[in-house]
This record gives C-alpha cells, structure tokens and sequence, in this order.
C-alpha cells in the first residue's frame, strides 16, 4: 500500500542501504575471533588452574570419564536388548541415559572442579 502511495506522489521509494560484503565479512571476522578469544582463555586458565594438582586427581578423571562412557554405551544399552528392542525399551533408556548424564555431570562438577577466578590475563 505504501508502494501505491509513493507513486502516486510521483517519487520513487529510496531502495533499502546496500551491504558492503567486505565490511560484513571483516566485521564478522573479528566476532569470531572475539568468541575464539574468550574460548582459549577459559581453556588456558583451566589448565594453568590443573598444573599444581596432584596425579591422582589427574589420573581420577581420565578413570571417571572412562566408568561413565562404560555405564552409558555398556550396562544401559543393556536394557533396550532385554527388554526386546520395542518403543517403550528404547524410551526407558533414553530417560535413564538422560538421568545417569546429568548425574554424572554434577558429580564431575562436584569432584573435579577447577577454580579459574583467581587467574587473570591483561586484555588490552
């Protein structure tokens, strides 16, 4: 309707601002890096943070990721195959694959936790 109206005035209609594709792509660039940035620093610090730890916290995660994927891809995947392949079996492991996900997680969080607050870098 604002079309007609605008001809019917006898002006044409300003066309819509034109991307310049090379600032977009330089713009772009530069939000990834910053994402990239922030990433690696959160990875530096956390392992800055796990340098003064002892082996055997070092060597009770690599034995807690290993228990965990043994309990997720062996002993639940178990319970779709006695229960008979159906629709209820493979929902029934879904939900305890979800539970036994999370509580993993929290107990990981929980046991192995690294403090990163006290390390900080100079942005400039």
């Amino acid at each position: 309707m604002a079309e007609n109206e605008a001809e019917s005035n006898g002006t044409e209609p300003s066309p819509p601002p034109m991307f310049d594709k090379k600032v977009e792509a330089d713009a772009a660039f530069w939000r990834l890096k910053e994402a990239s940035d922030e990433w690696r620093e959160e990875r530096i610090k956390r392992v800055l943070a796990q340098e003064g730890e002892s082996i055997l916290i070092t060597l009770g995660r690599v034995i807690f990721i290993t228990v965990c994927i043994l309990i997720d891809g062996v002993v639940l995947t178990e319970v779709p195959i006695s229960m008979g392949k159906t629709l209820a079996a493979w929902s029934l492991y879904l939900v305890l694959l979800m539970a036994a996900i999370k509580l993993q997680r929290d107990l990981y969080e929980k046991w192995f936790s690294v403090d990163i607050s006290q390390i900080n870098f100079d942005r400039q």
